[in-house]
């Protein structure tokens, strides 16, 4: 069963060696970066969400929600809405399920509205991320035509 947990002093170095595939590195940032730059996010007016994902008692990922700013090149849909920022299922996990169980779990954390009301939760990938784009598709997420440093974006309505 797939859980999202918060990374404590007890699991950081768990989650921070997570890694994607080799050919995937292009994908996504490693999660020490992406919890550095929540840090550099709540600093600086942010609310990030950084959540380690779990296969009953094993790490197997990482999720990194954020609401309103991103500090980055953001779609006008952004403000007020949450992103899904990162979100990576380590190598040895992987073609398992446990990405599609953890969107559902992901989702499910981001209708309860932690860091406030929102209409839509959006996500950038990379154009030729073909299975990232499936899984995205079929949760209801759906390109609406912006393209934030060169990536696409995805929409959902919550």
């Amino acid at each position: 069963m797939i859980t999202l947990r918060k990374i404590t002093l007890e699991n950081r170095r768990a989650i921070f060696n997570l890694e994607v595939a080799e050919d995937q590195h292009r994908f996504v940032a490693s999660n020490l970066s992406s919890v550095a730059s929540c840090y550099v996010l709540a600093t600086n007016g942010g609310t990030p969400f950084p959540l380690a994902i779990y296969a009953d008692e094993e790490p197997v990922g990482f999720v990194m929600i954020t609401y309103g700013i991103t500090g980055y090149e953001i779609p006008s849909i952004a403000h007020e809405s949450y992103c899904i920022l990162r979100l990576m299922i380590d190598r040895e996990h992987q073609n398992r399920g446990y990405g599609r169980e953890a969107m559902t779990k992901i989702l499910e954390f981001i209708r309860t509205f932690p860091a406030g009301p929102a209409a839509y939760c959006w996500i950038q990938y990379e154009a030729d991320n073909l299975p990232a784009k499936r899984l995205y598709e079929s949760f209801g997420f759906r390109d609406n035509g912006e393209v934030c440093d060169n990536e696409p974006v995805t929409v959902l309505k919550l």
